[in-house]
């Protein structure tokens, strides 16, 4: 096996923080979709308010996922063609998935009718369970391994996918966003909404704990390459475990603060664990994609390195202004104003003196 370069390694961390921040930022939002279902019984109006929560931020957050995908393909576009070869028709329906979620974003509430506000909250239902879903078996698939010919074609076939680690990665991700989700949802609302999301994660927290722990520690020692992935892996633990006490402390921030760290040292653990490979093949090693076997030319490497020292600390700024600006609650009212109404107000206030428009 070929050693990495310093450029190599560092993409591979430079991925790795994307996609950990995409399972951060979108992580909630999947839980608050999957909250859709939770207060079902509460009727539109609550619904609405739900993803009100998360309206003006959701496309933001989706934007890491197609970024990660994007260095993919550039920095590892060996390991980017791997995984198609063998990951097609799961990351086909994670992306039709995601396509109808926008959809659904756009759509609910173009018409005023409890019928097509019903078909669509379905959709919501749908788009924040089937993708934390098909995210944790593709991810425990590409941490424990595959099938891989010498042509770099994975050759396990759809149900050889669906393994007891890769299941049992989905049943986490699904957890652990949903709690995520709900802490979230109890952060920016009022009202009895605000009580009920408290109780949820209440619930919520200790399936994901005993579900968390099976997972990382079974990754630990069947999968991982190091045992320095026992240091996020334990961050992660005691991150879940402070979720409870905060949690009924009602210190909600600080709640929503302890599973975001899980769930980035849980990515740290993986990401941490799977180095220096990219794709393990579990029928012969000397097939494995490595760091070093499946990146672009370090001419590549260093061009895409300079590019994001520029980018990325202006998406970064305009991440945190953009929620700094969302931050405030909003009440569980059908005719609550959305997060963000009263700047839009004022923008266009200002836009009409300007220009002395009615």
């Amino acid at each position: 096996m070929l050693d990495p370069t310093v450029l190599q390694t560092l993409w591979f961390a430079i991925i790795a923080f994307f996609f950990a921040g995409y399972f951060l930022l979108e992580g909630f939002d999947f839980g608050v979709q999957m909250n859709v279902a939770t207060f079902w019984r509460r009727g539109p109006g609550t619904r609405g308010t739900i993803l009100k929560t998360i309206g003006p931020v959701w496309d933001g957050n989706e934007v890491w996922v197609i970024t990660g995908g994007a260095l993919i393909f550039a920095a590892f576009p060996e390991w980017y063609a791997t995984l198609f070869s063998g990951f097609y028709f799961a990351l086909l329906a994670l992306l039709l998935v995601l396509i109808v979620r926008v959809c659904a974003f756009k759509w609910r509430d173009k018409v005023d009718s409890v019928r097509w506000k019903n078909s669509w909250d379905v959709v919501h239902i749908i788009g924040g369970f089937a993708p934390a879903l098909l995210w944790g078996i593709a991810f425990g698939n590409i941490v424990s391994g595959v099938a891989i010919d010498e042509n770099r074609w994975v050759t396990t076939d759809f149900f050889g996918l669906l393994n007891p680690f890769a299941l049992l990665g989905g049943v986490v991700f699904v957890l652990l966003f949903w709690l995520h989700g709900t802490l979230y949802l109890a952060l920016k609302v009022e009202g009895q909404l605000r009580g009920d999301a408290n109780r949820l994660a209440e619930i919520l927290v200790l399936p994901t704990i005993v579900a968390g722990a099976a997972y990382l520690l079974w990754f630990q020692f069947a999968y991982s390459n190091t045992w320095w992935t026992l240091i996020p892996l334990a961050i992660a633990a005691f991150a879940l475990v402070a979720v409870l006490p905060l949690n009924r402390m009602r210190r909600e921030s600080w709640a929503f603060a302890a599973t975001a760290t899980g769930i980035v040292a849980a990515a740290a653990t993986l990401f941490a664990g799977l180095f220096p490979y990219v794709l393990p093949a579990t029928n012969d090693p000397a097939h494995s994609l490595t760091v070093a076997n499946a990146s672009s030319s370090e001419h590549t490497l260093m061009i895409m390195l300079v590019a994001t020292a520029i980018l990325l600390p202006i998406v970064l700024a305009y991440t945190i202004w953009t929620y700094r600006v969302f931050r405030h609650r909003i009440r569980d009212d059908a005719e609550a104003p959305a997060p963000g109404s009263q700047l839009m107000e004022k923008a266009k206030k200002g836009y009409r003196e300007a220009f002395q428009q009615d």
